[in-house]
């Protein structure tokens, strides 16, 4: 029988530096609840909004898959690896830390704040090459139907993990309703709404609710506003 957990936005850590306002899903930083360490191999949800010019200084991070998702603004990151670029809504961005990396991350607009998820996923298999990618996505091609960003194999849709997750993004009109299907089993799903409203197997979400589905084969999904955005993160369930 399938078992959930629900997360409403507003039961979230909130976290304000000043230049950085952070929403936590899970226990991060300063902000700890024993209840809510993790999801499965989901470790970190984060919805991050960092002021104009500003950002996170060079640190470093070891044995993690880590999963930057812009929603707005442009964002620019930099590693020991000599990786430079700039990511921006549309794109994903991963980083396997592996036997370790250290980067930084700003905020490349002086006029706006720079808002995006930042996601971390522990990995199946540790001290990995540490590796860094990302791409850009077509929205188009997530219009009333899931759209994957993220598999366990290099040629497959969207980047990868050292993990035997998937995610996918949705765009949904009001009334549509979709199918998803677990792609591997003891795996769970966690779903986020990044905006607009949706009913997820029988429960209402909200604007940056979530919730975690696990022990089932599928969800069902159906928006509930002309404009829904969601983010499905299937992980497995129990660790190494």
């Amino acid at each position: 029988m399938a078992q959930t957990i629900l997360h409403k936005a507003e039961t979230r850590g909130d976290a304000d530096h000043g230049w950085l306002h952070s929403r936590h899903t899970f226990s991060f930083a300063n902000y700890r609840d024993l209840q809510r360490m993790h999801f499965g191999a989901l470790r970190v949800l984060n919805d991050d909004r960092v002021a104009p010019g500003m950002g996170f200084g060079t640190h470093p991070h070891d044995n993690m898959e880590i999963i930057s998702i812009p929603l707005e603004g442009d964002l620019e990151h930099r590693d020991s690896m000599n990786n430079v670029s700039v990511i921006k809504y549309g794109d994903v961005q991963v980083m396997s830390a592996g036997t370790g990396i250290t980067h930084s991350e700003y905020n490349k607009n002086k006029d706006r704040i720079v808002k995006f998820l930042q996601i971390w996923v522990f990995p199946k298999k540790e001290n990995v090459t540490p590796r860094y990618d990302q791409m850009t996505l077509r929205k188009g091609d997530r219009l009333n139907k899931f759209q994957q960003i993220l598999s366990p194999k290099a040629d497959d849709a969207g980047v990868w993990i050292h993990q035997d997750a998937w995610f996918h993004l949705g765009h949904f009109e009001k009334d549509v309703s979709a199918l998803y299907t677990i792609k591997k089993p003891g795996n769970g799903v966690y779903a986020f709404i990044i905006g607009g409203a949706a009913t997820i197997d029988g429960t209402k979400l909200h604007e940056r609710d979530g919730l975690g589905t696990w022990d089932a084969d599928s969800i069902s999904f159906t928006s509930n506003s002309p404009d829904t955005e969601v983010l499905l993160m299937e992980v497995p369930m129990l660790l190494p």
